[in-house]
């Protein structure tokens, strides 16, 4: 392989991992968008590059970019998550643990925990992206695709399990056929989704509702942020990262199975009632994601995320077969943007918890609520104003009823199941 080329490669990471930071570290504002600005912008970018560059070297490595900013992305989203109550898709649930640690000072452990998590779950996606693609070239892909649907049904089954042994089978039901439609909607009718920023997603408002906004309405009020204390040491250890491996194998491969649903699925048949751990497996499975998400597309030309549909549309049929240089120079990209963005996500999260000491949560919670509702007009406009008092309102359900709040899930679900 061309030196020259990894080099590069090496180069356009690093830009790559400071995108990460931005869409990671903004709520709202996510990786995939940026990585359609760089769809867009790829023929101007392209001419400009080739200038220096060969044509096949310039698309790797604006392609590298891509990937780094991704898995850097899938590292830093924790840290809103969990100090600022803004959720993504991937990390919905594990706001709830969190945002308990943080109230007892332990914000710090939730970030390591996430870190650790997301680094182990990096460090064996790319170790075992190469194999894996081989299998599937041999045959697996077809058959795993012929269950998609029982897979789906046999998770939303172990879902609702759940909650009739905690004896909230009725309310539970409800919350999950409500938050399913609710996904539906916003994933399958034509609602608009434009604000004042530009054309946004009508995710964000959604799971910002149904996760975010009761979590920060119910909060205590009035009293300071405990003093947050970093221990400097590993909270979690290996296991839960590797659990997160296992199911983000799966994961990677079934749409509609997000890192928060494998990681209650793990948490079922393997439990483990410590905060720490299962935040751990969750950021564990959504690097997992990220990273074989690339397999599914040298498999079958698909993506499952925005940043893999960008990468697929740029590099074309070359990302295609068996090992292609495209394909193994994302996963050396992956790799970098993956120790670089452990060492960031501590940093940063550091510097947020200092900051929170400082703060009380009534004002902090008043301004996240804030925060969101603007964010949420300026990037979806009206309609996604109605998505989130919708999802505000589905996600209220499970805070007054002792549910738990996986059932929520169903609005990445559902949609899939009703295709």
């Amino acid at each position: 392989m061309d030196p020259y080329l990894i080099a590069i490669c090496m180069l356009f990471s690093l830009l790559g991992c400071t995108v990460g930071v931005v869409t990671g570290l903004i709520p709202g504002i996510h990786v995939n968008t940026m990585a359609s600005l760089i769809l867009v912008l790829y023929p101007g970018l392209s001419g400009l590059m080739m200038q220096y560059l060969e044509q096949d070297y310039v698309a790797i490595a604006l392609c590298c970019l891509i990937m780094s900013a991704s898995v850097v992305h899938s590292f830093m989203d924790f840290i809103p998550s969990v100090f600022l109550g803004a959720p993504d898709a991937e990390d919905a649930i594990s706001m709830l643990p969190g945002h308990r640690l943080l109230l007892k000072g332990q914000g710090m452990v939730a970030v390591r925990s996430a870190a650790i998590g997301s680094l182990i779950g990096c460090s064996a996606a790319v170790i075992l992206a190469i194999p894996m693609q081989y299998l599937m070239l041999a045959g697996l892909a077809d058959n795993l695709d012929n269950y998609t649907k029982i897979v789906l049904l046999a998770v939303s089954a172990l879902i609702l399990y759940n909650e009739f042994k905690r004896g909230n089978i009725m309310m539970g039901s409800i919350a999950f056929l409500l938050a399913g439609a609710l996904g539906w909607m916003v994933m399958k009718l034509p609602i608009p989704a434009s604000g004042v920023m530009g054309e946004g997603t009508l995710l964000m408002p959604m799971l910002s509702g149904l996760f975010g906004l009761p979590t920060m309405l119910t909060a205590a009020e009035g009293k300071p942020f405990p003093k947050q204390v970093d221990k400097l040491k590993d909270p979690v250890g290996l296991i839960p990262g590797l659990k997160g491996v296992i199911m983000g194998s799966v994961a990677g491969w079934f749409p509609g199975i997000t890192s928060t649903v494998g990681a209650t699925i793990s948490a079922t048949i393997m439990p483990d009632r410590s905060p720490e751990r299962f935040i751990s497996t969750v950021a564990s499975i959504g690097t997992v994601t990220t990273v074989l998400s690339l397999v599914t597309l040298s498999i079958s030309g698909g993506g499952r995320s925005g940043t893999v549909i960008a990468i697929g549309q740029i590099l074309g049929d070359s990302i295609t077969g068996f090992a292609t240089v495209p394909f193994v120079m994302m996963l050396i990209a992956a790799s970098a943007a993956s120790l670089i963005g452990y060492i960031l996500t501590i940093g940063f999260g550091r510097a947020i918890a200092t900051f929170l000491s400082k703060c009380r949560q009534d004002i902090m919670n008043k301004t996240i609520c804030v925060l969101l509702v603007v964010l949420t007009f300026c990037l979806t406009g009206p309609w996604g104003m109605v998505i989130l008092l919708a999802g505000t309102l589905i996600g209220f359900i499970p805070v007054s009823n002792d549910t738990g709040k996986t059932v929520l899930c169903a609005c990445l679900i559902l949609p899939v199941l009703v295709m």
